[in-house]
């Protein structure tokens, strides 16, 4: 899937597949470039569509076979899908050395939101609370 994405010109060499059970209920490539969006990374893209399979936010009994090792913004997006394992082939070191180099973010997430190169400024924290004020009083609220 990643060297076909390449000859097809819809995004970056990357591939991923969601198996439940044995089976692929989703498999998907990078779209960034071919999308305009930047979160339109393989495995996002496969989460969403295995997610919309299943009709269900959680992809606890999946696996996922990923070509390269994910992105700090993937590896987030699996741990919120919550899949049994995560398999990839290429490493983030591979990818670095292909121009595909995240270290960048992995360093600013290091640091606290004041030294981060975009600035992180907390406003009307008060008035922001107030959903989840709300959200802890919610008899009927679906937990995730």
């Amino acid at each position: 899937m990643a060297s076909e994405n390449i000859i097809s010109a819809k995004g970056g060499p990357f591939g991923c597949v969601v198996v439940r059970n044995g089976e692929i209920i989703a498999r998907a490539a990078n779209s960034v470039t071919s999308s305009n969006d930047p979160t339109a990374h393989a495995e996002v893209n496969a989460i969403r569509l295995a997610c919309k399979f299943l009709n269900a936010f959680q992809l606890s009994d999946c696996e996922i076979y990923t070509s390269c090792e994910p992105c700090p913004m993937c590896l987030g997006a699996l741990y919120w899908a919550r899949p049994k394992a995560i398999y990839f082939g290429a490493s983030k070191t591979d990818a670095a050395d292909s121009g595909f180099d995240d270290s960048f973010i992995y360093n600013q997430l290091e640091l606290s939101s004041a030294e981060r190169s975009i600035p992180q400024i907390q406003l009307l924290n008060e008035e922001a609370t107030v959903p989840f004020k709300e959200w802890k009083t919610l008899l009927n609220k679906i937990e995730y």
